[in-house]
């Protein structure tokens, strides 16, 4: 086994991982907002990705497509549905819940049920020399791209006015609204580029995991593993969780090939007996 290239395949998931769920903790834990609909945006940014590519359009244009199209779609679901219940989690759970379902099968209905793929990018179509074992450049690539945006999420949310903001209106959000922001447009512009996210996260992730129908509850499980394992609300604890999530997996399934369904949700239990809050706590 050449523990370069598993060493690889771990960071690349694992920012994929990150990129998915850094939306979900940060609308759950600093927000206050369920979101199980988070795995079928995901899903429908591989397909939109999908659809863009096989038209013949670049994958940069795929990109900018699904996060467009995710965004707008978690506008509306924060707007129009969760506002209202912001309270209630148990509501946000039904409702995150059957919208889950709803998606998904709409997505199949378009998209039919054969598991589709979103081709990578041309210059990165090749494959580079790691310790004398292929590994893929797009792959390279995506681990730059993971580390370039959660170094900018991390910058956006914990050192400019906009991420304490957020913070605050979760805190005391009478008080921000008595400063004149308007809490419910912030909240939605945060909410929806989570949804965004995820979407871009479904393109980046389609040449390595495809568009399929159920890649809405596989990603959903995967992401709620890494916001219990790196601690909810924090970019940092997303980032860390995505990681330990990536290697975990990429070694697990080397090493254990026939136990590789549960490898990952083993790490998880063990840190919620030991470290509830998760490897990273919130700073309320």
């Amino acid at each position: 086994m050449n523990w370069s290239v598993q060493l690889l395949n771990g960071l690349a998931f694992g920012l994929l991982l990150f990129l998915i769920a850094a939306g979900l903790s940060v609308t759950f834990g600093v927000m206050r907002i369920m979101n199980l609909t988070h795995g079928a945006i995901y899903g429908v940014g591989a397909y939109v990705g999908y659809s863009i590519t096989s038209r013949g359009y670049g994958f940069l244009l795929a990109c900018l497509g699904a996060l467009v199209v995710c965004f707008l779609i978690g506008a509306v679901q924060q707007w129009v549905l969760l506002w209202p219940i912001r309270h209630d989690e148990l509501a946000q759970v039904l409702l995150t819940v059957g919208l889950l379902l709803v998606v998904i099968d709409l997505s199949e209905t378009i998209w039919g049920a054969v598991p589709l793929r979103v081709p990578p990018p041309e210059m990165f179509a090749d494959s580079v020399n790691i310790g004398g074992s292929a590994f893929p450049s797009y792959r390279v690539a995506l681990i730059a791209i993971g580390a370039v945006i959660a170094l900018i999420l991390y910058l956006t949310l914990e050192k400019t006015s906009i991420g304490a903001i957020v913070r605050a209106g979760v805190d005391d959000s009478e008080l921000v609204q008595l400063h004149g922001i308007k809490l419910r447009r912030l909240f939605l512009m945060v909410f929806a580029a989570g949804a965004g996210l995820a979407g871009l996260a479904g393109v980046l992730g389609g040449p390595i995991l495809g568009a399929y129908a159920g890649a809405g509850y596989d990603v959903l499980s995967l992401a709620l593993v890494v916001v219990v394992v790196g601690g909810l609300g924090t970019i940092e604890g997303a980032f860390v969780g995505a990681i330990f999530v990536g290697l975990i997996d990429s070694y697990g399934k080397a090493l254990f090939p026939e136990l590789a369904p549960f490898t990952v949700y083993v790490p998880m239990i063990l840190i919620l007996a030991v470290r509830p809050q998760g490897l990273v706590a919130w700073r309320a």
